[in-house]
């Protein structure tokens, strides 16, 4: 039987201890209903967002929100064995699902319990920093991609894969998102309150401009952006100012 849906989850904000509970039930279907949700086409825009990272064989990366570790598997697969990728999110179950992948996979990624918000690492610790379809549920954006920057040296890049608005197909955008989203929840992931909360967390979330504009905020410059999906998927990069 799945969870009443909060009413703040309709607006698109949850406390954080409830979003981090939200993510710690769906985990074990989490992989299965992004396949579904997207078509298989989110692992085509993670490697879009690990290029964009623009890191190399012996490099080190950082993804936060890491959730089951998909774009972190990506990143692995660029910086090659001699290299160091950890992945960090504050839900423990999503943690479980990546480190299970890890071990199945042998690829040896860290896996790390951290808030986006107060990461536990130096500054300059990575050469790029990425975030997948995660931010827009991190409670202070500007605080989050500051974090981000703050732990990539100069230079290096900082990237967010994100759903938005488009500006085209909304009536398309409508139907998906505010009924066959959240009927895909209740029937695949039977938790209508997470599914019904990511519609209305996407629509809140800063246009491509302006979330350009957010990461101008944070210390980043070079930002540019890319639209997938029609304009419903945003990739933003840049890099970190000397």
């Amino acid at each position: 039987m799945s969870d009443p849906v909060p009413s703040d989850a309709t607006a698109g904000r949850l406390p954080a201890p409830e979003v981090q509970a939200m993510f710690d039930r769906i985990a074990p279907r989490y992989d299965l209903l992004n396949r579904v949700m997207t078509a298989g086409l989110d692992r085509r825009w993670r490697e879009s967002a690990a290029a964009a990272a623009d890191i190399a064989a012996g490099e080190s990366a950082l993804d936060v929100c890491t959730g089951t570790g998909d774009l972190a598997f990506a990143l692995a697969r660029r910086v090659t064995p001699a290299g160091r990728v950890v992945g960090a999110d504050f839900a423990e179950n999503m943690l479980e699902q990546a480190r299970a992948k890890a071990a199945e996979r042998g690829v040896p990624i860290e896996f790390v319990h951290a808030d986006t918000l107060a990461l536990p690492f130096d500054n300059d610790s990575f050469d790029g920093v990425t975030v997948a379809f995660g931010i827009r549920n991190v409670s202070d954006l500007a605080g989050g991609i500051s974090e981000m920057a703050r732990v990539v040296r100069p230079g290096g890049r900082v990237v967010i894969l994100e759903i938005t608005t488009p500006r085209h197909l909304r009536r398309f955008y409508q139907l998906w998102f505010d009924r066959a989203v959240p009927l895909l929840g209740k029937l695949l992931g039977r938790d209508a309150a997470a599914y019904g909360y990511l519609p209305a967390s996407v629509k809140r979330f800063p246009e491509p401009p302006a979330l350009a504009a957010e990461m101008s905020q944070a210390g980043l410059e070079d930002i540019r952006w890319q639209l997938f999906a029609g304009g419903i998927v945003a990739l933003h990069y840049g890099r970190v100012r000397p």
